[in-house]
């Protein structure tokens, strides 16, 4: 009896070749010991373009293209100015082919997850095979986990909903992102992407951008107070936020006046922190953005190289937690990785029912070697976090003071650290954590004793210029929360619920979502910033009041599917739901055609005729032999129509603000109209002008 084992990657193909005893390397393939290996090279076969239903033109009249059957076909590569199929993929679907024939049965080695399970299903129905297939679901590539999974295959069938769900998953993607990206193209003249998950991402980063460009910093005013007890500096803060720093100067000269404060309550307790959850993808991409720079594809790449090396387990993960029978080897594994610890053990990040298909990402316990600067990076990471994970609890003694001169109110807080527990681990990092966390709050080794009552003197008073701040652009790891918990902005409570779960995309393809829109010049990223592009902000001007840029969409999406996997609602109904949908995103979008603006024709100021158009990019007269023009980007601020026509009528526009010199420091300025017809900058209270261009 022949078996053929299909992994994803030739790498993974290699490592269970050599423990089944498959030796004999052929072309794209492995055998002996009644075992053929071979493997996948990820998608191989994916869901016909529209062409090969016949419509290669964009045409209002076609729309929606709803395909029943979707076609399946060989992976695509650009040559010259078509598609063909890749070469490479088809010279590996024909060993498979023959790797199949040959077999009496399968086993699915594909990654144990949704996109895996894909990959395999499509190749096995695009082939046309009916061989009866087992599934290898494993969570590590160590050759112990190999072994265990081989020992306890699964039936084929046990994963079929998984399927009905993927596959549901990819035909929906397809329909709203041909037809929405059709819908718009054929509307607005042009040539868009819009996608299920992209757009709501993109009007995300558009509308955080959009707040804080626009936003209107307010100063205000607050009090501090300065005391001594047992040889402790206290400084409490005033809780009132005065609007006017007369008003705050009239509250600091009664309170120097009366050059004592007292205390108003006393609030005392001992505190104890759980240490942060394991990894998941999520969460290790949002750190290693934060403390490394990293991008979120950037960290993906180096956590799946580490699974494939053996080194850590299965990372496109949504889990948090590991199972009961994973906890019984963490005492094992703390002592391969060389941090032992002593029982009891934290079970903080224990929970059955918390764990997905793959638990959370944790170390092998498999010695590492030849890792590269990047990858040791993410594995200390990861094993910081494990040893963190399972040590005890930190304990605090807490202390919040509240003062009061009759008048206002101030508040001291502070804290001491009883035992460091996990904080132990990285003790730099988790103080400096903690000074973030609450910066008023100041760390002592011993806390003063206080009673209510008491009268401190005042050693000295103060006041403190505020500004109200925007809410901050979007980083990489901010946006992946924001993708990851999208349910904050979403009303209806069941789609909050799912995508609590869920949020916009799934840990695996949140990185491939960020760098897309990226590579479709949507977004950018801006130091560690990510803002939108001219043409991002413009697409969003167009759909920002669509269903299509709706995150509740995917929440509601997101609901059906888990309810398809979980064997609890037909795909069929789903696909129903998609279809009817579909119908409603062309409406809306090719409704849009009748909205188009014709750009007036304006006064030129250079030539005097009535001839300067407005567009996407510039003003520009359209006289021949005149040749006047404004850009519109200027100092990294798009100039609003309005700023144009003040321009070109009046010579100068209002203030602008938010705008970015070269050094990179923001400035407000108006832009003028000199007598050369060339822009300049102009400062307030200043008489001085400094060229634009």
């Amino acid at each position: 009896m022949t078996t053929c084992i299909i992994a994803e990657k030739p790498s993974v193909a290699r490592d269970i070749a050599r423990i089944v005893g498959a030796t004999s390397k052929q072309d794209g393939y492995m055998e002996g010991c009644g075992y053929v290996v071979t493997w996948a090279m990820g998608h191989l076969i994916t869901l016909a373009m529209p062409e090969a239903y016949g419509f290669s033109a964009y045409k209002a009249e076609d729309l929606p293209i709803r395909p029943n059957p979707f076609q399946l076909i060989v992976r695509q590569m650009r040559k010259d100015k078509e598609y063909v199929s890749d070469p490479a993929a088809l010279k590996q679907l024909k060993v498979i082919c023959s790797c199949f024939d040959k077999a009496d049965h399968i086993i699915v080695a594909t990654d144990a997850g949704r996109e895996g399970e894909l990959i395999f299903r499509y190749i096995y129905q695009y082939l046309d095979c009916k061989k009866p297939f087992e599934r290898l679901w494993i969570s590590s590539l160590t050759d112990k986990a190999i072994r265990e999974g081989l020992s306890n295959l699964k039936p084929g069938r046990h994963y079929d909903n998984l399927y009905h769900s993927a596959k549901a998953r990819s035909e929906a993607d397809w329909l709203v992102g041909i037809n929405a990206s059709r819908a718009l193209s054929i509307a607005r003249r042009g040539g868009y992407s819009l996608g299920r998950v992209q757009t709501p991402t993109l009007a995300m980063v558009c509308r955080r951008y959009i707040e804080n460009r626009d936003f209107s910093s307010v100063p205000y005013w607050k009090l501090s107070a300065l005391m001594e007890k047992e040889g402790v500096s206290l400084k409490a803060i005033g809780s009132a936020d005065y609007e006017s720093e007369a008003s705050a100067q009239t509250a600091l000269a009664l309170l120097r006046s009366q050059s004592r404060l007292k205390v108003e309550s006393v609030a005392r307790k001992v505190t104890h922190t759980s240490p942060p959850l394991l990894y998941d993808l999520t969460a290790l991409q949002k750190e290693a953005n934060r403390h490394q720079g990293f991008s979120a594809d950037k960290t993906l790449s180096i956590a799946q190289s580490l699974y494939e090396k053996k080194i850590t387990t299965y990372p496109r993960t949504g889990s948090r937690y590991i199972s009961e029978d994973v906890f019984e080897e963490v005492p094992v594994l703390l002592r391969k990785i060389g941090m032992p610890l002593s029982n009891p053990l934290n079970r903080h990040s224990v929970d059955n029912a918390k764990v997905t298909d793959h638990h959370a990402i944790i170390p092998t316990g498999e010695t590492p070697s030849g890792l590269s600067t990047d990858e040791i990076t993410i594995y200390q990471m990861v094993v910081n976090r494990f040893i963190e994970a399972f040590s005890p609890d930190s304990e605090e003694e807490r202390m919040q003071v509240r003062f009061t001169n009759g008048t206002n109110t101030f508040t001291w807080k502070a804290c001491r650290q009883i035992s460091l527990g996990w904080k132990a681990v990285q003790k730099d990092k988790a103080t400096e954590a903690d000074k973030k966390e609450d910066g008023d709050e100041h760390i002592l080794s011993s806390l003063p004793n206080l009673t209510e009552g008491e009268v401190l003197s005042l050693v000295n008073a103060d006041i403190t210029e505020h500004k109200t701040k925007p809410k901050p652009l979007y980083t990489e790891a901010t946006l992946l929360s924001a993708m990851e918990n999208a349910g904050k902005e979403v009303e209806d409570a069941d789609s909050k619920k799912a995508m609590a779960e869920c949020g916009i995309g799934t840990p695996a393809t949140r990185a491939n979502i960020i760098e897309t829109l990226i590579l479709r010049d949507y977004i950018r990223r801006d130091k560690k910033s990510i803002i939108p592009t001219e043409k991002g902000l413009a697409v969003y001007e167009i759909v920002k009041d669509k269903k299509i840029a709706n995150a509740e969409m995917t929440g509601s999406w997101e609901l059906a599917l888990a309810a398809i996997e979980a064997g609890k609602m037909p795909s069929e109904r789903f696909s129903q739901g998609i279809n009817s949908y579909v119908g409603t995103i062309c409406e809306e979008l090719l409704s849009l055609s009748s909205d188009q603006k014709s750009y007036p024709a304006y006064r030129c100021p250079k030539c005097g005729q009535q001839s300067v158009g407005i567009y996407a990019k510039v003003a520009k007269c359209r006289h021949e032999t005149c040749g006047f023009h404004v850009f519109r980007e200027v100092c990294g601020i798009h100039l609003s129509e309005d700023n144009i026509r003040d321009l070109i009528s009046s010579g100068r526009t209002p203030i602008l603000k938010g705008l970015t010199s070269k050094a990179g420091k923001k400035f407000n300025a108006r832009l003028v109209l000199g007598e050369d017809y060339i822009t300049s900058f102009e400062f307030e209270n200043k008489k001085g002008k400094q060229r634009g261009r």
